[in-house]
């Protein structure tokens, strides 16, 4: 039988040769030094370079995990608000401006699966419309023991019951503020009082196609909630004889314009009468008798955060008593909060201008998502603002 000669890389007492398996001669490595080290050097080098990208990752993830990216209204997180959060658990909070409910739904389709957020602010509205496209991650409510403070009212609500994807955070509703050194409260009984002459080129209006088109659809008498585009097309038109009374569109800190003297009379949301009253502002607010079309901005976590566990932290924070009262007390808007709302002062709580009275929530609609109709919506508004 002949054998196969064959050469063999083996290591005896600490030093390598190689052994030839025909002449049983063993080879001292110098010949091959440099093709051994070079390989080995490879090897060690590929070893160091799969560590040295665990490790950027692990880096990475920790960053990611040491970080929550927040989506809310401006005016929603207050200096300080959120130092506490970031003391208790070493998160930091990015915090990006959120002007509309649209503006958000466009970005974050646009973002796709590279979406940078993790917790963001939708509407009641927005919540029922993203769930239903897969936009929204659903919530643990195992890691949000804030639930038992929350006022039940507020909970399982048709746009998301059983709070899958989100939870309540604060009550809006508009209504018609006026200059109290100027007007009296009964010259405002109906949303129609907007369109009186006297008023020529001195309305602010939230900029917000929903808003503005409330107050024409309640005016002749229709469903705010409508997606009948003939309906919609008479709400414009009913608008468009608004329109030399508009001085303003707002929805920034839509008090400041109040509080500045520049405009007197106009659209605005219970909270923004709270932060001109804390400025001393001369000013006031009514709902009109058609009722305002209330709204529940919501806390809730993207399909594609990167951070659901601090964002399942931050809800926690948000929405606790001690964060919500703070919250309150600076911009005015009605908490969820059972136990917040019960360490909040009279003064906001009993002025029906901020917390509307039962008699007003009664006799108020809730603005709820229209589907495909938000196309007509949008549509008819930028001609509205375009208009003159």
């Amino acid at each position: 039988m002949t054998h196969n000669q064959g050469v063999f890389l083996c290591l005896s007492f600490g030093r390598w040769f190689f052994y030839d398996s025909l002449t049983g001669e063993q080879t001292k490595m110098k010949k091959f030094a440099g093709l051994i080290t070079a390989s080995f050097v490879a090897a060690t080098l590929t070893a160091c370079n799969d560590k040295d990208a665990k490790q950027e990752t692990a880096k990475a993830t920790a960053a990611a995990n040491d970080t929550v990216y927040l989506y809310t209204w401006t005016e929603y997180v207050p200096d300080g608000l959120l130092d506490e959060f970031t003391k208790e658990t070493g998160i930091k909070v990015i915090v990006s401006s959120l002007e509309s409910n649209e503006t958000m739904y466009a970005k974050l389709k646009t973002q796709g699966e590279s979406g940078g957020y993790d917790v963001i602010a939708p509407s009641n509205y927005f919540v029922s419309k993203m769930a239903r496209e897969g936009m929204l991650k659903e919530l643990d409510h195992s890691k949000l023991p804030v639930l038992k403070e929350l006022d039940p009212d507020w909970l399982n609500k048709p746009y998301d019951k059983g709070n899958k994807y989100s939870l309540p955070q604060l009550l809006g509703a508009p209504g018609i503020a006026f200059n109290t050194n100027t007007y009296k409260g009964e010259e405002f009984t109906s949303w129609a009082d907007l369109w009186k002459p006297e008023f020529a080129n001195k309305v602010q209006l939230l900029d917000d196609a929903r808003e503005v088109f409330n107050i024409a659809l309640l005016k002749i008498g229709q469903d705010p909630n409508t997606q009948d585009p003939a309906i919609i097309k008479q709400a414009y038109e009913e608008l468009l004889k608004l329109r030399p009374n508009v001085l303003s569109f707002n929805s920034d800190n839509p008090a400041n314009s109040f509080i500045s003297g520049e405009v007197e009379v106009g659209q605005l949301w219970n909270g923004s009468v709270r932060i001109a009253k804390k400025e001393k502002a001369p000013l006031n607010m009514v709902f009109p008798k058609e009722g305002p079309v209330l709204w529940v901005d919501t806390l809730a976590i993207p399909a594609t955060a990167k951070n659901p566990e601090g964002a399942h932290k931050l809800i926690n924070y948000m929405l606790g008593k001690k964060t919500a009262e703070k919250l309150t007390l600076a911009i005015g808007y009605p908490t969820s909060n059972i136990e917040a709302k019960k360490a909040l002062p009279k003064e906001i709580t009993e002025d029906p201008a901020i917390y509307p009275s039962a008699d007003i929530l009664k006799n108020s609609h809730w603005q709820d998502d229209v589907g495909d109709a938000i196309q007509f919506y949008e549509q008819y508004y930028q001609e509205l603002k375009a208009a003159k």
